[in-house]
């Protein structure tokens, strides 16, 4: 249908609507009600006439030249948003609720190169000036079903979005996806967006950013704006689901941006002072009120990119990297990680195990690189009686449940102590001086299956089927019972 015919279909709908009700009227035509019917009939002309004239001037839009709008539209946002749009040829025209053109299959543009593919974009227009296409302004801007390409060039493109005016109209972006990208366009990570709204606040006279995402399939909120003079970013960002607040301050200096940041994971606090430069993000991690001795440094490179984490503690708590609810191990169940691209390293350095004072001098190795996790070289002892060696491991995810394989080396200091220990028959207590194994442990249910356990470069086919399937409990007595139980009929076996 064309443009015309719309504007003549409507014209005759009303033109009906007129004729059936003067009909309606003049049939009850009489010598009482005439002087009624005509005050009447000319109130309802009057208005039938105003609301012809509104909805013609609503319609306006419809006449105008297709590349002419497109050309209006884009000058429109380049101007009020700072976006460069490159939209089809596909533009239509609607004004309820509101006058709006929709757009299907647009672009934005950074540099000539694509940022973004939008499914659907809505412009909403003012009421002021229809008569002009020129004199039209833009409201609110709706993305819906957009994709946004970032690398270490635009990363900052949601905060930049900032700075624009919304005084006169919101930003909208709903149901869309970020792709964080490396410069070779492989993608690192995804977080969805829900929905993101740029806004002005008329009582604290600020733009504000407010989203709500999700990232590695854990759901956050993000609140950001900018100081009065410009020079700092203050945000609050919300992981629910794990219980994470971040408050965030960031500040713009010549070429670098410095933040600082304040973590509350349920009750432990923990403070990040963080440094931005052009290729590279360096931070660092403390808490010198509650726990001084805590401390982790790191640092990510983008070009090309690499990163690593070191820390220091007196105390590791492996629930909060490996527990059912770990942000590290619902991260690494989304095999995020499994990227060519990636090269990470991470060394902590412990005391002791939280709840288990027993094992000491931990040194926690990890590396993510060509695509694979593995956790060689980590190291711990077990009081001054044994030392334990992991080599040749790998994280990975089977059936949806985090897996690591590897081998186990425990080279044993002291074994009087451990029968000590174990309570173990003296008849039994021969001499050990090296143990290797190889296992599987699986984080979700708990579950270790040992095997090809030397003693001494010797294999006992009973002690592998007594150790080839051990159960973690819930209760801490429960598993030294157990363990006890489990290593004292091993030895039994290993003795003869």
């Amino acid at each position: 249908m064309s443009k015309t015919n719309f504007f003549v279909k409507h014209l005759k709908n009303i033109n009906n609507f007129i004729n059936n009700l003067l009909e309606k009227n003049l049939n009850k035509l009489n010598s009482k009600n005439l002087s009624f019917l005509i005050k009447n009939n000319k109130i309802i002309l009057t208005f039938v006439a105003l609301l012809v004239v509104f909805i013609s001037y609503l319609l306006l839009p419809t006449f105008y030249n297709q590349n002419d709008i497109s050309k209006q539209l884009k000058n429109k946002l380049q101007n009020k948003f700072d976006l460069n749009f490159k939209f089809s040829k596909n533009i239509k025209y609607n004004f309820f609720p509101k006058p709006h053109f929709i757009i299907t299959e647009s672009k934005i543009l950074n540099n000539e190169k694509e940022i973004s593919k939008i499914s659907k974009l809505k412009i909403f227009i003012s009421f002021d000036d229809l008569f002009s296409l020129k004199n039209i302004e833009v409201r609110d801007l709706i993305l819906e079903n957009a994709n946004f390409n970032l690398n270490t060039k635009n990363y900052n493109f949601f905060l930049e979005l900032l700075n624009r005016s919304f005084q006169d109209g919101d930003l909208i972006i709903n149901n869309s996806n970020v792709f964080f990208k490396h410069l070779e366009d492989e993608v690192l990570f995804i977080s969805k967006i829900f929905k993101m709204k740029y806004y002005f606040d008329t009582k604290e006279l600020k733009n504000i950013f407010y989203s709500e995402n999700e990232i590695f399939n854990i759901p956050f909120s993000v609140e950001s704006f900018f100081s009065e003079d410009k020079k700092k970013n203050l945000s609050t960002i919300n992981f629910n689901l794990i219980k994470l607040n971040i408050e965030n301050e960031l500040i713009f200096e010549n070429d670098a941006k410095v933040g600082k940041s304040k973590l509350n994971l349920n009750k432990i606090k923990r403070f990040v002072d963080y440094k931005i430069k052009k290729n590279s993000f360096d931070f660092h991690i403390f808490d010198k009120i509650d726990e001084p001795d805590v401390a982790y440094k790191g640092k990510f490179n983008f070009k090309p990119f690499f990163a690593n984490l070191e820390g220091s503690l007196d105390e590791i708590n492996l629930r909060y990297l490996f527990g059912n609810n770990a942000i590290v191990a619902q991260l690494l169940k989304t095999e995020i990680f499994n990227n060519k691209n990636i090269d990470f390293e991470l060394n902590i350095n412990a005391n002791s195990i939280y709840k288990n004072s027993n094992f000491k001098n931990i040194h926690l190795n990890s590396k993510i690189q060509e695509g694979l996790i593995d956790t060689d070289n980590t190291k711990f002892e077990w009081k001054d009686i044994a030392e334990f060696e992991l080599l040749e491991s790998l994280i990975f995810v089977r059936n949806g449940e985090l897996v690591l394989d590897g081998k186990l080396k425990i080279n044993v200091k002291d074994y009087k102590e451990i029968y000590k220990f174990l309570l173990t028959p003296k008849n039994y207590r021969n001499k050990i001086g090296q143990i290797d194994l190889n296992f599987s442990y699986n984080f979700d249910q708990k579950i270790a299956e040992l095997k090809d356990i030397k003693i001494d470069n010797k294999i006992n086919q009973n002690i592998n089927k007594i150790l080839s399937n051990i159960i973690i409990k819930k209760d801490d007595l429960q598993n030294k019972i157990y363990f006890k139980n489990l290593l004292n009929e091993a030895i039994k076996s290993y003795a003869g």
